[in-house]
């Protein structure tokens, strides 16, 4: 069995054959998927979802930092009242993102302190979103260490600075097809072997991230050659290149990370 903790499956390249994707994802083991919410709607979108798939899907709810901007006073409890939901099982997606700062990062702060309030008061975790603020992001987290329920952070792409400090604060690792990629994923192979067993998670992002080294006979029935989207139902790839760059086995890494995403997201 594998657990995807990140999976945009509201995204529009999922209109045409979500049952499809669903279907074939069920097919490879992936037997347990978070949908991610990202804005207002589109967090109302998978808990919708939620709804068609109970023993399969969970979901997230909150803003991405590029939409922080959006996030008014009116706008917020509405989104909290989503977040109180039994089936949201983590706060965000949230954090922060100096990278394109499609949110001014005064915005994107305000926003993500708003979430890690909204976390402490429900004692859910955080999904956490970072790139290219990892220190602040860090400063942010250590002074609520105390209070927050716990952490992932989705996606993980940084150094191993910035690793050690979000370890340091017991945080989860999410690991994608990035580790799969020959050119921007040579870091993150050296880095994976340094993640603690207990804080390893499997995520694809998809319909992002498509996995840069799956050959043609590795494609499930329905991919051509041309296909760019990422589906769930290549999580266990991600698991066999964490496989590979941790010396484990593919058995272990699929039950162990199981294991840890149903201790932090309380899956049932």
């Amino acid at each position: 069995m594998y657990i995807d903790i990140g999976l945009n499956l509201c995204n529009q390249q999922f209109d045409k054959d979500r049952e499809k994707v669903i279907e074939r994802a069920l097919e490879h083991q992936v037997t347990k998927m978070l949908l991610t919410g990202t804005s207002l709607s589109s967090s109302l979108d998978v808990l919708q979802l939620c709804e068609q798939q109970p023993d399969h899907f969970w979901a997230t709810a909150g803003i991405h930092p590029h939409d922080a901007s959006s996030l008014t006073a009116d706008s917020w409890p509405e989104l909290f009242e989503l977040m109180q939901q039994d089936k949201v099982v983590a706060i965000g997606e949230t954090g922060l993102d100096f990278n394109r700062n499609f949110s001014t990062p005064s915005e994107q702060q305000s926003s993500f302190e708003q979430h890690i309030e909204a976390a402490i008061t429900l004692q859910k975790p955080l999904f956490l979103h970072e790139r290219d603020a990892g220190a602040r992001m860090l400063e942010m987290l250590r002074c609520h260490r105390d209070q927050l329920a716990n952490a992932v952070v989705h996606c993980f792409t940084a150094d191993k600075e910035t690793l050690y400090g979000y370890l340091d604060l017991d945080l989860y690792i999410g690991i994608t097809g990035w580790i799969c990629d020959e050119r921007r994923g040579l870091e993150l192979q050296k880095l994976v072997r340094e993640i603690p067993e207990n804080r390893l998670l499997l995520e694809t992002d998809a319909p992002y991230l498509l996995p840069r080294d799956l050959k043609a006979a590795q494609r499930p029935a329905g991919f051509t050659a041309k296909t760019r989207r990422n589906e769930p139902c290549l999580l266990p790839h991600v698991a066999a290149a964490v496989a590979e760059h941790t010396g484990r086995s593919l058995e272990a890494i699929a039950t162990q990370t199981s294991l840890n995403a149903e201790r932090i997201f309380t899956l049932r």
